[in-house]
């Protein structure tokens, strides 16, 4: 994938305008940006920047090798932003309703979370989220 290619977040704008410089390491201005630079982190099986956008207190908690099997198995289809509420510069927290479709060894799946964000100093953290629905679905059309 080429920084002029569009985002996988689905944004329109290309990777290196969007969610590029995030995984190099320069923090997120919103909890929204982060949220589509995870997603675009497990699109192009990064990791690093999964696990270092993680909350401290939870980050021993991730199953790496799990997720970067989960992560190279899947055919990731889009990201949709539904809601967001807060999480901009001048907030400390942050929630990012998603829905992010893929499919996993032939298996279609649409997991739909709402994500609870902490911004520390200039970085913002993934804290947790709340499935509201994963189900297996038909690729969408």
């Amino acid at each position: 994938m080429a920084a002029a290619d569009p985002c996988p977040c689905g944004s329109g704008a290309t990777l290196d305008a969007c969610c590029g410089p995030i995984l190099a390491g320069v923090p997120a201005p919103t909890a929204q940006a982060l949220m589509r630079s995870r997603y675009t982190a497990y699109v192009r099986g990064a990791m690093a920047h999964i696990v270092s956008t993680h909350a401290p207190e939870t980050r021993a908690s991730i199953d790496v090798a799990a997720a970067t099997k989960w992560s190279a198995d899947t055919l990731w289809m889009g990201l949709e932003i539904v809601a967001t509420e807060r999480g901009l510069a001048g907030d400390d927290v942050g929630f990012v309703e998603f829905i992010a479709r893929g499919v996993t060894k032939d298996a279609p799946f649409v997991l739909c979370e709402r994500s609870r964000f902490r911004r520390d100093g200039a970085a913002w953290y993934y804290v947790d989220g709340v499935a509201k629905d994963v189900y297996a679905a038909p690729p969408r059309r």
